[in-house]
């Protein structure tokens, strides 16, 4: 593993999210150049601007951006943020037409500029977009990948943290599937430490005396699942936590980490699954995706799987891609 040298991320679109993660970026210091694309040239700018006034308590890193495309030249990592937003009451699926055709323009700008990146999307459906990204940029499936669930677990691992008395990070469990209403959580390998989920016995000292039941880790995951539409009923956007999530993978890619995540890129054959993106973990470097890992899951966990995978595989159909 190498920490890539003069480091470099180009995030696309200057709206709520992509600011979210240009501001991680500075405060976690996560490359050396920062580079914010915008169409809107007041608005990237006056965003830049506002980054770059706090650089001096923040590190090494430079903030840069504006309007012109050629923001993004060299970048080693190329974020999308750039689409129509979610509603109040709108499915992630349901801006995968407008959003798609975004893509059509944006996307040969960008590899002009930008041609070894790897790319990420985070603009949702981020599965369906996956796919047609990977198909108009005609990159290998490595090489195009999107947050997938990164933020989804950090969401489970945090619920199932409060609830045991322990720290996040003392969590190990993944939601899987799609980034969306099909997505689940594999609770066959789910642990606490090293202690199966359904195993954990709360300590005298924890709040909560009860042993997990499978109806609470129901509950859960429906709690995760509709968790982005609460946040938007009431402010209407997420962008603080999928301003970190996505800087975690950012950092995985830029310091050549090999770290396990739940990305999402287009799977042959993972699972029997061909053609579709969808998250699963996997070892994310330098290279974007290094490996999709096997991971054993129940026959029930195989069935939530392939459902996932048809729901996106219809959008997919329904849009032609």
């Amino acid at each position: 593993m190498a920490v890539i040298e003069n480091s470099k991320v180009a995030i696309v679109g200057a709206g709520s999210v992509g600011t979210a993660i240009a501001y991680a970026c500075l405060i976690r210091r996560s490359a050396r150049t920062i580079a914010l694309y915008d169409v809107n040239k007041p608005k990237v700018e006056a965003e830049v601007l506002d980054l770059q006034h706090g650089a001096l308590y923040t590190g090494s890193s430079q903030v840069i951006g504006g309007a012109d495309p050629a923001v993004v030249e060299g970048a080693h990592l190329v974020v999308i943020t750039a689409g129509a937003k979610q509603d109040p009451g709108q499915t992630r699926i349901d801006l995968a037409g407008t959003n798609v055709g975004i893509l059509e323009k944006l996307l040969p700008v960008l590899m002009a500029h930008a041609p070894n990146a790897v790319y990420m999307l985070v603009t949702n459906p981020c599965d369906v977009l996956t796919v047609a990204a990977q198909q108009i940029t005609g990159l290998p499936e490595e090489r195009v990948m999107a947050s997938g669930t990164v933020l989804d677990t950090s969401r489970l691992r945090q619920l199932l943290a409060v609830r045991a008395g322990v720290a996040p990070h003392s969590v190990h469990a993944d939601i899987v599937g799609e980034h969306g209403d099909t997505e689940f959580a594999l609770w066959s390998q789910a642990r606490i430490g090293p202690v199966p989920i359904l195993d954990w016995q709360p300590s005298a000292t924890s709040g909560d005396q009860r042993p997990f039941t499978h109806a609470e880790l129901d509950q859960i995951t429906d709690a995760v699942r509709n968790a982005a539409y609460r946040v938007i009923e009431g402010k209407g956007a997420t962008n603080y936590a999928i301003g970190v999530s996505a800087t975690r993978i950012i950092e995985a890619v830029l310091t050549d980490e090999n770290a396990v995540l739940p990305v999402s890129i287009v799977h042959r054959g993972h699972h029997g699954i061909d053609g579709v993106a969808l998250s699963l973990p996997s070892i994310v470097n330098a290279n974007g995706v290094g490996r999709v890992l096997g991971v054993r899951m129940s026959a029930q966990e195989e069935r939530h799987l392939y459902d996932s995978a048809e729901a996106l595989r219809k959008v997919q159909q329904d849009l032609g891609i």
